[in-house]
Formats: C-alpha cells, sequence, structure tokens
C-alpha cells in the first residue's frame, strides 16, 4: 500500500475533507469571512449561549417571576425560551447569551432577521432536532428555513 494513500478508515471516519476534497471555510459560499467579525460562529459559543438563555428562561423568569416549578411544568421555560428568542433576535438579532459570548444571528444580507424569521427560526430552535442537523456553513435546519446564519460579533 502507498504511504500517499489514505486507509480506508481514515477517510471514512474523517468525512470528505480528509479524503481530499476541498470544501472551502464555513460560510464561503455565503460570502461570509474566514475568521473575524462576521464569520460563522463555533459550537462552543453558540452551545455556551444557548446554556446562558435556558438558565436565564429558567430560573429568573419561571422560577423567579412566575413562581413556577419547572420540575413539574417543563414546558413553561421553553415557551418562555420561544418568546424570548422570538422578541431579541427578531428584533437586536441576539439573545442575552449571545450579547455575552459575542455572536448573533444575522439574515443572509448582514442584517437583523425580523421578527418572521425569528419566529420559524425558534419554533424550529425549540424541537431540538432541526438545530441537531446542520450543512457545511455550520448553518441548522432551523437557520435554513429563516434564511439566517450565527455570526461572530
Amino acid at each position: 500500500m502507498s504511504s500517499k494513500q489514505p486507509r480506508w478508515t481514515q477517510t471514512w471516519l474523517g468525512g470528505v475533507r480528509s479524503a481530499g476534497v476541498d470544501l472551502g471555510y464555513p460560510g464561503e459560499r455565503l460570502g461570509l469571512p474566514e475568521e473575524g467579525s462576521g464569520a460563522v460562529a463555533g459550537f462552543g459559543r453558540r452551545i455556551g449561549a444557548l446554556v446562558i438563555d435556558w438558565m436565564i428562561c429558567t430560573w429568573a423568569v419561571a422560577q423567579g417571576i412566575f413562581r413556577v416549578n419547572p420540575a413539574e411544568q417543563g414546558w413553561v421555560p421553553l415557551v418562555i425560551f420561544c418568546v424570548v428568542n422570538i422578541l431579541l433576535v427578531g428584533t437586536m438579532g441576539m439573545t442575552f447569551g449571545m450579547r455575552l459570548l459575542g455572536i448573533r444571528v444575522a439574515a443572509l444580507d448582514g442584517g437583523n432577521p425580523g421578527l418572521l424569521p425569528a419566529l420559524v427560526r425558534s419554533l424550529l430552535l425549540c424541537l431540538a432536532v432541526p438545530a441537531l442537523i446542520w450543512d457545511r456553513d455550520q448553518r441548522g435546519l432551523h437557520d435554513r428555513a429563516a434564511n439566517t446564519v450565527v455570526v461572530r460579533m
């Protein structure tokens, strides 16, 4: 076997990039920069923002303001999370967690998404599965349906 040829397990486990296929960087097809402001945000920041937003909706709003026990009524924090996402992403392009971690949701033209795309995106995000399936530009199905992308600020 030639040393220049990768083993079949390396190409299978590593995906098409390990087989030598150049797909470009995430966001290149969308005209976004590779690094810095406006580049596609990484998964670490996204998950961190999601955790921060979920804690705010569960502890501060559901328990603190509405005095609801999330263990007994688990749907209440989810509804609060959805409403907060619709309002904040639709008007400012980011939630509190996104702001803290330096990311925002942008329409494909670079502006804020608006309320209708934020509604579509938030409802699909609350279903969880669409957010777990993404393309090579790191856009989940919820972002693709809303024509949005999560970028660094």
